[in-house]
């Protein structure tokens, strides 16, 4: 469990604020996807959550630990994939044995596994990878850690499509009931079908907080052709097959989440969800004698 309570972040000599105000509460066992325009501080309360930044008002939990403390407990179950990767140009092999002992839960049969899902091999020299491998690379040491909080910035930049479906199928069979994985990221659609609670930042706020299931629950997601009436819709933008729209759940059927659509929808419509909620019918009261 990750806990940021009244987070106020600004950068030195900017005029505003990046973070205003942010409180959240991310559970364990679950795939966060940390969501937002380019600019919208993703990264910022990625750091903030690592301890690589303070905050200049409000705090930030894992666990027991305050994060700002960084203490060699916290940080040995704790693990960050920068955006960006910089690493010396060694076997990957001698990488990991100059850092495996810093993590008590590390796996060498993870590593393994996630490298040949990566078609990679611990012998392979960093300095040879090209930024896309190198990626793949940091990834599998990153998930073989066994860090009950990984943080992710933009981790499928730089990737080609193949490899983006193995990081979704790498990344879900390494988590556990006591780990929790935040993805921050603007390229929505990469990681559609793996998290199951969504982050939303807008407005240097939390525009949307909750699980992926809860969120089916109020909303579906359909596709209508041409011409199709689109009164009931909350939100409708034109597609290659006709017309992409979320309506209100109101019988309870279950659609495939189309993060993409959501995004835009949230993007110009903060109050989606709310009215939502306005659209589902209310409880008839029964009165008896």
């Amino acid at each position: 469990m990750i806990k940021l309570h009244e987070l106020h972040f600004r950068y030195r000599n900017s005029p505003r604020e990046v973070l205003d105000n942010v409180t959240l509460r991310l559970p364990a066992g679950r795939i966060v996807g940390l969501l937002g325009k380019n600019g919208t501080g993703k990264s910022t309360l990625l750091y903030l959550m690592a301890g690589l930044l303070r905050p200049q008002k409000g705090t930030v939990h894992f666990g027991s630990h305050h994060v700002a403390d960084r203490t060699p407990e916290m940080l040995s179950d704790l693990f960050v994939v920068p955006e960006h990767i910089e690493l010396p140009a060694i076997r990957l092999s001698r990488f990991v044995e100059l850092h495996r002992a810093f993590y008590p839960n590390f796996s060498d049969e993870q590593l393994n596994e996630n490298l040949q899902h990566f078609d990679l091999t611990p012998e392979v020299n960093l300095g040879a990878l090209s930024t896309g491998q190198l990626k793949k690379a940091y990834i599998s040491f990153a998930l073989a850690t066994g860090t009950r909080l990984l943080l992710m910035d933009e981790p499928t930049n730089g990737l080609d499509i193949p490899s983006k479906a193995q990081f979704r199928r790498t990344v879900a069979a390494s988590m556990s009931e006591e780990r929790t994985i935040v993805i921050s990221t603007h390229q929505v659609h990469d990681v559609e079908h793996l998290i199951d609670h969504i982050v939303m930042l807008r407005n240097h706020n939390v525009a949307l907080d909750i699980s992926t299931e809860d969120l089916c629950r109020q909303l579906r997601f359909e596709q209508r052709a041409y011409g199709e009436d689109l009164s009931d819709s909350l939100y409708a933008e034109t597609s290659i097959t006709g017309t992409a729209l979320i309506v209100p759940n109101l019988d309870g059927r279950d659609t495939p989440l189309d993060i993409e659509l959501l995004f835009n929808a949230l993007t110009q419509h903060p109050d989606l969800l709310l009215r939502a909620s306005l659209s589902q019918p209310t409880p008839t009261l029964s009165h008896h004698d």
